[in-house]
């Protein structure tokens, strides 16, 4: 069962993106991004702050060498971006007044860096994957919360990276076809994960610490940086109601979690 759970989990943010990419316009997607970023960014935080980094902290690794993980994943993460090999930058349009500028940057990404942005994105998807298959096989709870933490993210990436592709003149069918390929990389990632890590309990902390390093990681230099915008103060209120739905999702979960 845990094998299926890790499956379908990987399987549901790829899937999810590209149903929503299918049945929504380009206008209506670019507003219900803006909104999800915010999510994503109370969901992740509260997954590692609350969830993964306390379970990784109650095995038997010394906290030091956690410590030191940590601040090793998130340097990891850093130089990973700087090579273009974790990419998880949300674009989308209605950001910049001026269009045409607009388009130009969607054309170069999807253009001569289109097959870059899809190796980043499988990386990206692959390691989230492993990531939901340690959480799976330390705690089915616990498996729960990564995952909704990760399709919260990966969501609103995916989507992001869609509208990029059709701004650049890409079809629908092949935009979405790219996003579905880059999503698959998750389900084998989870799959690996689940066959090579089960085997390695003695690494499950320091795995958990990974993962939640990568949560900060995202949802302090990508996410929270566009937040920071100027907003009137309606939009700047629904940000914050979304940061907190995000943060009420996570402790629900937890409180499920404890009462079961």
């Amino acid at each position: 069962m845990t094998l299926f759970y890790i499956i379908v989990a990987t399987l549901a943010g790829g899937l999810l993106s590209v149903l929503i990419a299918a049945a929504i316009s380009v206008a209506v997607l670019a507003r219900l991004v803006r909104s999800l970023v915010s999510l994503s960014t109370g969901i992740l935080l509260s997954t590692a702050l609350l969830q993964v980094l306390p379970e990784a902290f109650e095995g038997q690794a010394p906290p030091q060498a956690l410590f030191a993980t940590l601040l090793g994943g998130l340097l990891a993460f850093f130089l990973l971006e700087k090579a273009e090999l974790y990419r998880h930058g949300h674009h989308h349009e209605g950001d910049h007044p001026h269009h045409h500028h607009h388009h130009g940057f969607d054309a170069e990404q999807a253009g001569r860096g289109g097959l870059a942005v899809l190796l980043g994105d499988s990386i990206h998807n692959f390691s989230d994957g492993v990531i939901i298959a340690a959480a799976f096989l330390v705690d089915t709870h616990l498996g729960v919360v990564t995952a909704t933490a990760i399709v919260a993210h990966e969501i609103p990436q995916e989507v992001g990276d869609y509208i990029v592709l059709l701004n650049a003149g890409l079809s629908r069918l092949r935009a979405l076809a790219y996003n579905a390929i880059s999503g698959m990389a998750a389900v084998l990632g989870g799959v690996l994960g689940y066959f090579v890590v089960g085997q390695w309990h003695a690494a499950f902390p320091y795995l958990l610490v990974v993962a939640a390093s990568s949560f900060v990681y995202v949802a302090l230099a990508d996410l929270m940086p566009q937040l920071q915008r100027r907003l009137p103060w309606r939009e700047t209120v629904a940000q914050i109601a979304w940061i907190g739905a995000g943060l009420a999702i996570v402790v629900l979960l937890t409180t499920l979690r404890h009462t079961h």
